[in-house]
């Protein structure tokens, strides 16, 4: 019962704390369990309507969300919009889902696994437990996380050295579309204006605008390293089948 009230006094998600963590443990169980289940029971007609509804899942909740505050709440057009890019992504994730396209699964790898993952260790989130919020962030962070895991995992898709720079190039498109969309808005979408209010890995690279430049230059190392395991794995698969 302490745990319970502990859950719901406290307001703000913090690192480390059973709000934080809790729902990552959730997410992983619930993921393994999925993939492997589907992996042994299901068709591939199965496999593909899950993993659509599942996409569903994640963008109707964040749709649902933004309905929620453009109509219960202050929505601000400023801070507000699905703009930022777990977001967008989230909101866009049933067209990748039901097309299941290479090359958007080539994009979608390095973007999820690369900036997906670090929202989930350095959570900004406003208002904790039992709120809209902090139900629709684990939703989206943890559901982008779990589909592009699905397809690696049950699709068996892999990306190519050559996905780094494509995945890399589409990340540049959107930062320029941002940069217009701040300048419109006066607004600070993906945080080039100015850093997040929580703790993430940008208090490390200084302030602006040198964060800016320092994000730009681990990308590709990030991008690299998430596909180092994909590289190792396709060349212990040629080594096995000589």
């Amino acid at each position: 019962m302490s745990v319970v009230i502990l859950c719901i006094v406290l307001s703000k998600v913090t690192i480390g704390s059973f709000q934080h963590l809790f729902p990552i443990l959730c997410g992983v169980i619930g993921a393994v369990f999925v993939i492997r289940y589907v992996n042994k029971s299901f068709c591939l007609r199965q496999k593909q309507k899950t993993i659509h509804y599942l996409g569903w899942f994640v963008s109707l909740t964040l749709i649902g969300f933004h309905v929620y505050r453009i109509l219960f709440d202050n929505y601000n057009f400023k801070t507000d919009l699905p703009l930022y890019l777990c977001s967008l992504m989230a909101l866009l994730i049933p067209v990748f889902t039901y097309y299941r396209k290479y090359w958007m699964f080539e994009v979608l790898v390095f973007l999820i696994i690369g900036g997906t993952l670090q929202g989930v260790i350095t959570p900004d989130i406003a208002n904790g437990f039992p709120s809209f919020d902090y139900f629709r962030y684990w939703t989206v962070h943890l559901g982008l996380l779990s589909i592009i895991f699905y397809f690696i995992f049950v699709f068996k898709m892999k990306p190519t050295l050559r996905s780094v720079f494509k995945s890399f190039l589409a990340l540049q498109v959107y930062v320029v579309l941002m940069v217009g969309v701040n300048y419109v808005l006066d607004a600070n979408y993906f945080y080039l204006n100015e850093k997040p209010k929580s703790a993430s890995l940008l208090d490390y690279f200084g302030e602006w605008p040198y964060y800016i430049m320092v994000g730009q230059l681990i990308i590709m190392p990030l991008f690299l390293m998430i596909y180092l395991p994909f590289l190792l794995l396709n060349k212990r698969m040629k080594s096995l089948s000589k």
